[in-house]
């Protein structure tokens, strides 16, 4: 079996990045790409460097450390590294430095990707799942979904080629023209390709990718994975959601790995685990919005601006003023 290298991204968490790289930890990983970001801001250089510390001390494979020279934001950096890699290997496992693994999931990977290599239906392999978008009855064996999954995952330089050339808007833009709906595999995916460039995100067109190419993701029947970044540091989540689910106990290659078609209930059930999340998310949104504004403008007029702020961080509001 062709071993991937190890893709790891990081920017200032190192007490996250050790749990990711104890996770992945496996003798059979002939090297470790790490991408370490540069500081955003003064105040994140010491989590930055703590974090090259930890790439630096790894001695269970080979290393090698690519030190962004300028912050490049999660986006950026991932789409530039993982072109990088596969241009000169033809496969890699690519991990963010907030997601947990359980024991053998490195090995899964590696055989899916070994498996499948010469299927061109299948673009990626995922060590995420969770039973909101598990179809029932699999006993825990392995499916496939159109809809990626960046959660500890995998993929092929021949699957990725063409993820530089268009923007998620574009790929949902061709999608639709092969008669795939821009939310066919729910209402997040066209509201993330929106926002896709200003707010420097990529993994929506990686599931755009997916679409446009009618290609189709492995994932497992229970979670390998787990994303543990649910903190105030994370780019772009800051609080567990619906999407936490506990890991498996351990990865288990099949005797036989399914045939490449998709799941006939999958697309559905991302379909309405989507809105459910829309919903929840919508009214409590609006209502705290409308509440923080009204408190700051009654704050600003009697303690003046920095009371305002005040008043608004004290609510637990100011993150959507």
């Amino acid at each position: 079996m062709n071993a991937p290298p190890v893709v790891v991204f990081a920017y200032n968490r190192p007490d996250l990045l050790a749990r990711t790289l104890a996770a992945v930890r496996s003798p059979a990983i002939p090297i470790l790409y790490a991408f370490s970001d540069a500081p955003r801001i003064a105040t994140d250089a010491e989590g930055v460097t703590a974090v090259r510390r930890l790439f630096a001390a790894v001695d269970w494979t080979e290393v090698r450390l690519i030190e962004r020279a300028e912050n490049m934001g999660l986006g950026r950096s991932i789409l530039d590294g993982v072109t990088t890699v596969l241009r000169e290997y033809d496969r890699a496992v690519i991990l963010e430095d907030d997601i947990a693994l359980a024991p053998g999931t490195y090995e899964w990977l590696a055989a899916a990707l070994a498996h499948f290599e010469h299927d061109r239906r299948v673009m990626s392999v995922s060590a995420w799942t969770h039973p909101r978008v598990t179809p029932p009855g699999l006993g825990g064996e392995p499916f496939f979904s159109g809809r990626a999954s960046n959660w500890g995952w995998a993929t092929w330089a021949r699957a990725w080629d063409g993820m530089l050339d268009h923007t998620a808007l574009e790929m949902l833009a061709n999608a639709e023209r092969m008669g795939v709906a821009r939310d066919a595999y729910g209402v997040d995916v066209p509201a993330m390709a929106d926002v896709e460039l200003a707010k420097n995100i990529w993994a929506v067109r990686l599931i755009a990718h997916h679409m446009a190419n009618r290609g189709l993701a492995l994932h497992p029947g229970e979670p390998y994975a787990r994303h543990i970044g649910w903190d105030p540091r994370a780019t772009h989540l800051t609080d567990r959601d619906m999407w936490d689910s506990p890991l498996a106990t351990r990865a288990t290659i099949p005797d036989v790995w399914p045939l490449p078609v998709e799941h006939p209930g999958v697309a559905g059930m991302w379909r309405q685990a989507a809105a459910a999340e829309f919903a929840a998310a919508a009214a409590p949104h609006r209502l705290s919005a409308r509440v923080a504004r009204l408190l700051r403008r009654i704050a600003k007029r009697a303690l003046g601006p920095f009371g305002a702020s005040l008043v608004v961080a004290a609510c637990g509001l100011g993150y959507i003023v």
